[in-house]
Formats: C-alpha cells, sequence, structure tokens
C-alpha cells in the first residue's frame, strides 16, 4: 500500500487577493446568485471532475458577511497576492529545505461545484524538491503551494445549494508529500510533523476546519484514490485503513467477475412501479400514492458480489448506491440484501422473473419522484457496475465520521488549469529569501527537545502540545510562576477532559480565567485533582472565576488541619486497625479522601495518613 498528504492550511494573514480579515463571520448583508458552467483548460480539454459537475446543472445562492468584499462575489479582479501570505509560504519552503520558484505564477483551477464564485480556484506553485525527517525516516516534498480556500456550504434544497463566503480567499498554505507513506499509524504521524511545522511560523488559524488534510491512496493492482477534506487527526489511521481494505475487496470482487465472464451491463432500466403494489412496509410502501416510481436494472454475472463478507464490512453495493445518490435519489435496494425492506420471497421472485435475471445474476431498484430521475441514477449504477470488472476506478471520495468514505466524483486531471490574467508574476528576490532564512522559526523537533529538556517534561506530552498549538501559553504560564508539570497538563489533558461530553457552544476559558485558577491551586485553596471538575464548572457555569471555587465547596484545608483529620479517623477506627494492623490503610485512605478530594494533593493524604497510622501501632505495642 503506497499514501500520500496534501496537507492545507489555513492563515491568519487576511485573504489572498483582497484585504478582508481571515475570519468566519455570522452577520449576513445580501445575496447573489450563479450558475456555473464548464470550460476547458489550456488544451479546451473538459476535466472530467468538471463535467460531471455540469451534469448536475445546480443553481448557486452566496451569502455576503462583513468579512467579504467584491473580489469574492467576483464582481471586482482581485488585488495583488498578499504579501505576508506569500512570506508565511516561503517560511514554510525555507523549514522544509525546498527550493523557491525563481517565479511565481497565480493559476487558475477550474472549479465548478458551487465552491467559487467565479467557477475557479486561484493557486499559485511557491516551491519544489523538500523533503520532511520523521522518526527517522525521509518523505519527499515535491509540491508547496499558496491557494485560497474555498466558499463554506450553508445548506443545500432540491436543485440548489447555499455557500457563505466569508471563507471563500482565505490564503491556504497546501504541502503535498510524495506516495513513501506505507501505513495509517505512519501516515497520522506525518500529517502530525506538519501540521506543527506550519504552525511553528504562528501565523495560521486555530480551530475546527482550519487545516485539513487529502489523503492519496492506492494498494497494488488497484489505482490513486483521493480522500479529500479530512478534518479529525486521529481518524486518518482508519480511514487508510479502510480504503486500503475496500480496494482490496474491489480487487477480488473483480478476479469473481472475471472467473464468472462478467462483463459490461448492457440491459435498459425497466419500470418495476406496478410488480410493487401493495407493499405495506419499507421504503416501497405506497409509490403510486406518493407519486413515484420504481426502476430496476440487471447486472448479468453479479449475484452474491453486491454484499460484503461481514456486515460493517466494504462491499460493492454501497459504491452502487453511492454513485445512485449523486443522480438525486436517496439510494438503492439490490438483490442480494432481499427479501427484507418490506419484500417478502414472492415478489422477490416476481421482480427476478421480469427482469429475466438467473441464478448467478444481481439486479438493483431505485424510486424517485421522476422518470428521468430514476433512469439517471440507474445509468450511474449501470457506468459504476461496468468499472467493477476493471477493478478500481480512480475518484474523489468524502471521509464519513465513522472512519469509512464515500464516492464524491471523478478524480479530476490537469485539464481544469489555466494562467490567471488578472495577476501578474511575482519575482522571487534573493534577499527576500535571506531575510527569511535568517529569522526562521524553532523546527518542531528542536523545539520538542528544548522544552523536555528545560521543563522535565515527557515527550509526548510536548507532542501533544504542539499540536494543540499551546506551546507559546504553556511558555508564558510557566514564566509567570506555576509548575511546568501542572501548565501541562492543564493544557495537554485537563482542558480536553472538562469538555468532554458538553454542549457546543460553551464557554471557552480565558488565559486570564486559567492564571486565576493556577494561583488559587498555587495558593494552596484545592487539590490538582480537582483541576478538571473546576474547569467543567466554569465552562458550563461561565465566569467569575470566584464564584466557581465557591460553588465547587474547596474550602482551604492546611497541612495540619489534614494531620488532626487523619488523627481523628485513625482513633474513630482503633479496633479496625488492631484487627487488620497495616491492612486498614486501604479502607482508611478511602474514608479520608472522600472528606477532602479536591482540597489537598492525594500524594500528600496518604503520606499523612501512612504517619497517623504508624503511630496507632506503635503505641499499641506488639499485641496490639
Amino acid at each position: 500500500m503506497k499514501a500520500g498528504l496534501e496537507v492545507h492550511q489555513q492563515l491568519d494573514t487576511g485573504k489572498l487577493f483582497c484585504r478582508c480579515p481571515s475570519e468566519l463571520s455570522e452577520t449576513v448583508l445580501g445575496e447573489v446568485t450563479r450558475q456555473l458552467r464548464p470550460t476547458g483548460g489550456e488544451d479546451r480539454a473538459i476535466d472530467p471532475a468538471v463535467a460531471f459537475e455540469a451534469e448536475r446543472g445546480r443553481v448557486f445562492r452566496y451569502e455576503a458577511t462583513t468579512s467579504d468584499c467584491l473580489v469574492e462575489a467576483d464582481e471586482e479582479p482581485p488585488h495583488e497576492l498578499n504579501p505576508r501570505a506569500l512570506a508565511t509560504a516561503l517560511t514554510v519552503a525555507a523549514l522544509l529545505h525546498a527550493r523557491p520558484l525563481d517565479e511565481i505564477e497565480v493559476m487558475r483551477k477550474i472549479v465548478i461545484d458551487g465552491s467559487n464564485t467565479s467557477g475557479f480556484q486561484r493557486t499559485a506553485l511557491i516551491a519544489v524538491d523538500g523533503r520532511l525527517d520523521v522518526g527517522g525516516r525521509r518523505y519527499s516534498i515535491p509540491a508547496i503551494c499558496l491557494e485560497e480556500d474555498a466558499a463554506r456550504k450553508a445548506g443545500e434544497g432540491e436543485g440548489e445549494t447555499r455557500y457563505r463566503l466569508d471563507r471563500l480567499g482565505i490564503p491556504l498554505i497546501e504541502i503535498a508529500t510524495g506516495p513513501e507513506i506505507t501505513g495509517g499509524a505512519e501516515a497520522r504521524e506525518v500529517a502530525e510533523e506538519i501540521g506543527a511545522l506550519l504552525r511553528s511560523t504562528r501565523r495560521v488559524r486555530r480551530g475546527i476546519g482550519t487545516i485539513r488534510e487529502d489523503l492519496n491512496i492506492s494498494v497494488p493492482g488497484g489505482t490513486r484514490i483521493e480522500i479529500k477534506g479530512v478534518q479529525e487527526l486521529r481518524l486518518i489511521q482508519r480511514y487508510v485503513e479502510t480504503e486500503e481494505e475496500r480496494q482490496t475487496h474491489l480487487l477480488a470482487v473483480r478476479e469473481e467477475l472475471a472467473r464468472r465472464g462478467a462483463g459490461r451491463p448492457d440491459g435498459a432500466p425497466e419500470e418495476v412501479t406496478h410488480l410493487l403494489e401493495g407493499v405495506a412496509t419499507g421504503p416501497l410502501r405506497g409509490l403510486r400514492e406518493r407519486g413515484a416510481v420504481a426502476y430496476a436494472l440487471r447486472l448479468p454475472g453479479f449475484g452474491g458480489l453486491l454484499k460484503g463478507a461481514r456486515p460493517e464490512g466494504e462491499r460493492l453495493g454501497r459504491e452502487l448506491a453511492d454513485h445512485a445518490r449523486t443522480a438525486g435519489v436517496r439510494g438503492l435496494l439490490h438483490s442480494d440484501e432481499l427479501p427484507a425492506h418490506g419484500l417478502d420471497e414472492e415478489r422477490v421472485a416476481r421482480l427476478r422473473e421480469h427482469l429475466r435475471a438467473g441464478p448467478l445474476d444481481a439486479w438493483v431498484l431505485v424510486t424517485a419522484g421522476r422518470r428521468p430521475t430514476a433512469i439517471a441514477a440507474l445509468e450511474r449504477v449501470r457506468e459504476r457496475a461496468a468499472a467493477a470488472t476493471l477493478g478500481v476506478p480512480p475518484e474523489t471520495r468524502d471521509p464519513l465520521p465513522d472512519g469509512r468514505s464515500r464516492y464524491s466524483r471523478p478524480l479530476p486531471g490537469r485539464d481544469r488549469m489555466y494562467p490567471e490574467t488578472d495577476v501578474p508574476p511575482i519575482r522571487t528576490s534573493e534577499e527576500e529569501l535571506e531575510r527569511i532564512r535568517g529569522s526562521l522559526p524553532e523546527p518542531p523537533s528542536a523545539e520538542r527537545a528544548r522544552l523536555a529538556a528545560r521543563y522535565d517534561l515527557h515527550a509526548e506530552v510536548v507532542r501533544r502540545l504542539q499540536q494543540l498549538d499551546e506551546v507559546d501559553r504553556l511558555e508564558a504560564m510557566i514564566g509567570r510562576g506555576h509548575p511546568a508539570a501542572t501548565v501541562a497538563r492543564l493544557l495537554a489533558q485537563d482542558l480536553d477532559a472538562a469538555s468532554e461530553g458538553l454542549p457546543t457552544p460553551h464557554h471557552l476559558p480565558t488565559d486570564e480565567e486559567l492564571e486565576a485558577i493556577l494561583a488559587a491551586l498555587d495558593r494552596g485553596l484545592f487539590a490538582k485533582e480537582a483541576l478538571p471538575g473546576l474547569l467543567r464548572r466554569l465552562m458550563e457555569e461561565g465566569p467569575p472565576v470566584e464564584k466557581v471555587l465557591t460553588g465547587a465547596g474547596l474550602t482551604p484545608l492546611s497541612r495540619g488541619e489534614l494531620e488532626i483529620l487523619a488523627d481523628e479517623l485513625v482513633e474513630r477506627n482503633a479496633s479496625l486497625i488492631a484487627e487488620k494492623g497495616e491492612r486498614a490503610r486501604s479502607p482508611l485512605m478511602g474514608d479520608l479522601m472522600r472528606e477532602v478530594r479536591g482540597r489537598r494533593d492525594g500524594k500528600e493524604v496518604a503520606e499523612v495518613l501512612e504517619r497517623a497510622l504508624k503511630r496507632r501501632l506503635a503505641a499499641a505495642g506488639p499485641g496490639g
């Protein structure tokens, strides 16, 4: 298996071709409507991904906000390329030992899925031939690009899609690796290191959706598949492994189809609405009453191959359904999963007879409100079934929350690129490159080594702080006198643990509020183990911190008061100690912790109890 990454990171430098901020906005000021049509690239050929989107014939509505202008609405030519964004891209290129181009040319990449009002995305190649070392392995970085982000989808309806223009034009650095990655865990490790390197510039945006990865994956005998727009780093390994499983399964299906002599399905879709009258349950109930129709298509030689070996595993039937959905239907039923969904054995037999399906044949069935929609869906099923006889078709897929992916569109090619005529070329000067090389940020690996040594922190804790972009806050808080281990745990672990299961939105603690909580901890008002609970109360209830501390009931407890409580506990349990001796320590510890939990550190409580217990046993003498 081979895999490569394309990492896209938003920059916090202002937009790429205007002076609007790199911020999202919830203030909608107006709306514009567009329909986009396909155009050819430099050789006038129409890219397959562009042709696919054109067939959908959708209308696009764009919401204008306070974070965009006439450039995003495509009513004004682009301004000059943002110099801070370009300097950041050149800084990243230097960190990756890449060679900057002498002259940077902005190109247009044709995209008519509605995510760009102009029908194209502007992108520029910045540097080539870089490298990245991770875990003793070297990965090539063939290209580093600077491009504008797309509009964000705000809603979808019948025949139209709504986008918001605030994200359109935010600069993206794109870093592409070579296909040297050989496993899912390795892919995640490389993505983590690239993310840490980008954050080291201190010019990137933070939060969900500000960094996205495209995964390019193939197996021997398969082809390149692009899973586009992965946002959760923890799922990268899962996406790679499930795609490897999917391609392996499809290659096995191809071999079986070849053994059976199955070829391209050539029959016409047939209407079967009349055979489904009286279905009492399931998705086929009351078709005529709903004004819907049902059509079916026979797939010769595909019998038994549309379902997988495991219910949760990959299967060809899911692939066919994904392609059918792109024509506007909700999905399909296939013969390998029947009888079910309201169809009994007798009705399934009538359908099979009507379609002239033999023992080794399969068939699929779709419903729609219009005959052309049903027929178009089955034609796309036919094309995908034909591709199954060849193996794994090249395509772009969307990531799903469970680590699987779903067909999105054909894999784009080179026919969608042509020069941008509204932005002049930019010459890179040696003086500018020398200035950038002389002020490079600390590489992530060097930063990890420095933080671990200076503050006596575990390497994995430091790596987690880099992933969360919390290194600056860590050093600032330590610099104000708070213990390094406590601050590191707060930022790397406690904040995440406190927010788990809370609704969105909830209060996000400010730096000042975290400082106030740490100050209270330093004064001994509560123990470290109470920190996650206090943070959760702050997130749920909001400030001020003083109210949260009071509400938690964490009244201060001095060392002397703790010792008195331990002595009293031992005295009350004299008979238990006489009976069990040293073995009484565990139940006594539980009782004492229930009384002082959150007010003194657990290790300190154990020490105080140990001393009180030893004094009692010594006073009792050898005979107890």
